[in-house]
């Protein structure tokens, strides 16, 4: 995977066609995005660090706005 901006994570999280799922560990929090059974990209939190990645062909997976 790798890094992407906020809002090309934003318009896979927004999109209605993938699901996504929030996991929640102490400080660390990361949010997955799936099509189907294949993530697509995921969001990690650890404290105020924030990190947003994409799998290599990520831009497949975009909307037109």
């Amino acid at each position: 995977m790798k890094l992407i901006m906020r809002t090309e994570f934003d318009n896979l999280r927004l999109n209605d066609k993938y699901a996504y799922d929030t996991d929640t560990n102490g400080d660390k929090q990361v949010v997955k995005i799936y099509c189907g059974e294949k993530l697509i990209a995921k969001k990690t939190t650890v404290k105020k660090s924030i990190r947003y990645f994409g799998i290599k062909e990520y831009k497949d997976y975009l909307t037109s706005e």
